[in-house]
């Protein structure tokens, strides 16, 4: 039977709330962090990419891991890598002093570096550690995917890279990973809309952006699958391709349409911090459309 991962079924990839001029918004962050432990989140990724991790401070992100995690019961992951070995080396560390459960390692991005240098990369990260490190493989924004021999390398040989956030859009190349990764291994869809294919292939969750709006949506497929029950979890799944069409595109990437859903829901959220920057108009009035979808679910 298959089961869900250590960080849960559904972690959500959070959001960073700011202030009206800009500033970090940490009570903001902690009332969200709660809101969504209180409907369907059992993880969180603080200061990920969705927490808009490029353009925050490493003291505002030691400050939101400190206070998120000393907020909430659930597992919190710390995004805590860059395209710099070293300067993730020291954030790793800082992580690790604030008290997270684990971290999640970006793919560097940018310099699109060789395999080699990934596998380097990684083995540095978790050697800064004695935490579990996830793997996050998203090529689509880093510009390198990690290649299949590279996470098996990593999952065989580094005690603890425990897992893989996969955002690589293929269910053929999560499938072959989780057929030869050792066991204890895990692959969490790191694509919301590609989380039943994942599960159909043996992932254990997803690390989710719709969840900020869908997380007891989501959870509910997602433990419906697990449970046996494919047709349930496909028909959720057909109630959530809104959702999953909604939260990212050319023209309001990700965390942006994320945003505008928690500001039509009341909760903090803020503006992004350039160069992403504010909503266009209209985003709210889509997310308002998309947030009846859900709740009008039978």
């Amino acid at each position: 039977m298959a089961s869900v991962g250590r960080f849960g079924a559904v972690a959500c990839a959070m959001v960073t709330p700011f202030t009206a001029d800009g500033a970090l918004d940490l009570d903001g962050a902690v009332r969200l962090a709660r809101w969504l432990t209180d409907h369907g989140v059992d993880g969180l990724v603080i200061a990920g990419t969705t927490g808009e991790s490029p353009v925050l401070s490493d003291d505002e992100k030691v400050d939101l891991w400190r206070a998120v995690r000393e907020s909430v019961t659930v597992p919190v992951l710390a995004g805590s890598t860059t395209n710099d070995t070293a300067h993730s080396i020291e954030l790793t560390r800082k992580a690790t002093d604030a008290g997270v459960a684990g971290i999640l390692a970006v793919t560097p991005y940018y310099s699109r570096p060789p395999q080699r240098g990934l596998e380097a990369h990684f083995r540095a990260v978790a050697e800064a550690t004695d935490l579990p490190v996830v793997l996050y493989d998203i090529p689509v924004r880093t510009g390198r995917k990690i290649d299949h021999d590279t996470v098996l390398t990593l999952a065989r040989e580094v005690s603890n890279i425990v897992g893989v956030k996969d955002a690589a859009a293929s269910p053929v190349g999560a499938a072959k990973l989780i057929a030869e990764a050792p066991a204890g291994f895990e692959l969490y869809s790191g694509d919301d809309a590609l989380t039943l294919p994942l599960l159909a292939v043996g992932a254990v969750g997803v690390i989710s952006v719709a969840a900020h709006w869908a997380g007891e949506l989501i959870r509910e497929m997602v433990l419906a699958y697990v449970k046996g029950d494919v047709d349930h979890a496909r028909d959720v799944n057909a109630r959530l391709i809104p959702s999953w069409e909604f939260q990212s595109g050319d023209l309001t990437p990700n965390p942006i349409p994320t945003k505008a859903m928690l500001r039509v829901l009341g909760l903090p959220a803020g503006q992004c911090r350039l160069p992403l920057g504010p909503a266009p108009e209209g985003l709210e009035d889509r997310a308002r459309a998309v947030l009846g979808a859900v709740q009008a679910r039978g």
